[in-house]
C-alpha cells in the first residue's frame, strides 16, 4: 500500500519511503517540531491565519527557577532545562499535544479536537499532565528531580499561524490561554491546578481533588478550580 508508514497522522503525507521521494519538492516529508507525528505543512508551513476552536491549554513551569539559576552556572541551567524540554515534548507528543512553546523554565502545550479527538482532547491533556509529573519523579518512591507545577484550562481560542511573512508561529490566543497560565502560577511542586471545565473530564479519575476558588491576576471574578497533588497514585 502506498504511501506507507511513517507518515503524517493528519494529512497522511509520507515521511519516508518512495512516497517521501516523490513529495521531496514539498514540505510534507518533514515532521513538525510541534509534534513529530504530524508534518510541517500542517503547522509551520501553513499560511498565516487560523480559526476560533475549542482548545485545551497546559502550562508546565519549573518552581524556584530564579533561585536555581542564581546558584548555578548557565551551562548547568541549560542542561536541566534541555532535559525538561526533552521529556515534556516526548510525553506530550505521545498524548497528541501540539507543543506551542519552550520558553525559559516553561512549556506550553495545546490539545485540539482535530488532532487529539473531539471527545478525547481534554482527557488526553489531563493524562499528559499527570504523565509529565510522573516522568520527573512525582507519585513514586524517590525524590523528583524537577520541582514542577502545571495549570490547565479549556475553552475557545484563536488557533493558527500568527506573525508577519516568514516570521510566524502556530499558537493559541485568547482568555483560555491567560487563565491556564494564571492557574499554573498557583501550582506548587507536584500539583496540577485545573479549571472546573477541565475537571469535568477528570472527576472519575480524581474524585478527591481539592475544590478551590482562586483570585487570579487580571480576572474580575474568582475562578473555580481543582487541585490534584501527586503524592500518591491516582484512583
Amino acid at each position: 500500500m502506498w504511501p506507507s508508514a511513517p507518515r503524517c497522522g493528519m494529512c497522511m503525507a509520507p515521511f519516508k519511503g518512495i512516497g517521501s521521494v516523490l513529495f521531496k519538492p514539498l514540505p510534507f516529508t518533514s515532521p513538525s517540531r510541534k509534534n513529530p507525528n504530524w508534518c510541517r505543512v500542517c503547522f509551520e508551513d501553513a499560511p498565516i491565519g487560523g480559526a476560533e476552536v475549542s482548545t485545551g491549554v497546559l502550562f508546565a513551569d519549573m518552581r524556584g527557577y530564579t533561585s536555581y539559576a542564581e546558584s548555578r552556572s548557565p551551562g548547568e541551567v541549560a542542561q536541566l532545562l534541555n532535559r525538561f524540554y526533552s521529556i515534556a515534548t516526548e510525553v506530550f507528543a505521545r498524548h497528541d499535544a501540539v507543543i506551542d512553546k519552550l520558553a525559559g523554565d516553561e512549556v506550553m502545550a495545546l490539545w485540539l479536537p482535530g488532532f487529539a479527538g473531539r471527545d478525547q482532547y481534554v482527557p488526553k491533556m489531563v493524562s499528559g499532565a499527570e504523565a509529565l509529573l510522573r516522568a520527573v519523579g512525582y507519585g513514586g518512591d524517590g525524590e523528583p528531580w524537577l520541582p514542577l507545577g502545571l495549570g490547565l484550562d479549556t475553552g475557545r481560542a484563536y488557533v493558527g499561524n500568527v506573525g508577519v511573512g516568514a516570521v510566524k508561529d502556530f499558537t493559541a490566543l485568547g482568555d483560555v490561554v491567560n487563565t491556564a497560565a494564571r492557574l499554573q502560577s498557583q501550582a506548587r511542586p507536584g500539583q496540577i491546578v485545573m479549571s472546573e471545565r477541565v475537571y469535568e473530564s477528570a472527576s472519575d479519575r480524581y474524585p478527591a481533588a481539592l475544590s478551590v476558588e482562586l483570585e487570579l491576576k487580571g480576572k474580575s471574578e474568582p475562578v473555580a478550580a481543582r487541585i490534584i497533588e501527586l503524592s500518591a497514585p491516582a484512583a
